[in-house]
């Protein structure tokens, strides 16, 4: 049993060769970072490549509907920056 007293709220020391990183785990970010250039490298990854912009019928035109859907939003004024009264009148 320890005898040192710390102050209420305070944390532990920490432990020797503890591994955790917390947040930006930068030995992570490796690992996932060579893991995707090996699976991109792959024949498995570089036929997932060729095909990852086809779509089935259905999937098409739905997409495309999409696209029409959100270039018609696009061309219309944005309600929050347009001004419906003028200055003064609030």
């Amino acid at each position: 049993m320890s005898t040192e007293r710390r102050a209420p709220g305070a944390r532990k020391p920490a432990r020797n060769g503890d591994k955790n990183q917390g947040e930006g785990n930068r030995d992570a970010a490796q690992q996932y970072n060579e893991a995707q250039r090996a699976f991109v490298s792959s024949e498995r990854g570089r036929e997932a490549i060729r095909h990852a912009g086809d779509l089935d019928d259905d999937a098409r035109r739905a997409a495309e509907a999409a696209e029409r859907k959100g270039r018609a939003h696009a061309k219309d004024e944005d309600p929050a920056v347009t001004r419906r009264h003028g200055p003064g009148e609030g």
